[in-house]
């Protein structure tokens, strides 16, 4: 017999709230929030929040193109010369473009097998500590990453399985040191301050 009503997975991912970040006296960017709420199985927390700037999208779709060389990916918005960033309407242009961009990605099956798009969905951490996550040269998992994040950013409730996992945590805070990156220096948070990038 099957259930009266089967649960039906689903991916909600809202990319809102642009910010001015400063990176230095000359220069600024602007920063995105992505906001994750699902059911599905594909995701270690069912509710996430983090920051990312239009570069990271495009080294994320750079990633994700060269792990699935047979599947099309979806376009960034245009990167144009002429973007302003004190333009409302620049601005909110490119923040539906990227919004777009994950509604589809998060439609496909192999391109949601891979690790960079769940440490850059639902972790802080600079894709170059990504990269060194999924290659195995931190002493923290992919999963262990995404827990460590999420109790640090306790903007939603815990859940289930993040209570059974609190001593797990708590662990990965005193062994995180030492070489390699560590997951207690990554900027956490849905707050103003920005991700950190490389060059």
């Amino acid at each position: 017999m099957t259930p009266k009503h089967e649960k039906q997975e689903f991916v909600t991912v809202l990319v809102r709230d642009p910010r001015t970040q400063k990176e230095d006296s000359w220069h600024s960017y602007i920063d995105y929030e992505i906001f994750i709420h699902t059911n599905s199985m594909c995701f270690t927390r069912k509710t996430s929040c983090v920051r990312r700037r239009f570069r990271e999208f495009v080294w994320l779709r750079q990633r994700l193109q060269s792990n699935a060389v047979l599947i099309q990916l979806p376009e960034l918005p245009s990167k144009t010369p002429f973007f302003n960033m004190n333009n409302p309407h620049h601005v909110d242009h490119r923040r539906q473009g990227l919004q777009e961009f994950l509604e589809k990605i998060l439609q496909d099956a192999l391109l949601l097998s891979d690790s960079r798009l769940h440490l850059f969905l639902q972790t802080q951490l600079s894709p170059g500590d990504i990269e060194a996550c999924v290659s195995g040269q931190t002493k923290y998992s992919v999963a262990d990453a995404i827990h460590k994040f999420a109790s640090l950013n306790r903007r939603f409730p815990l859940e289930d399985d993040e209570r059974q996992k609190h001593d797990v945590e708590s662990d990965l805070e005193s062994s995180s040191s030492g070489p390699g990156p560590s997951v207690d220096s990554v900027s956490c948070g849905c707050k103003a301050s920005p991700a950190s990038e490389e060059s």
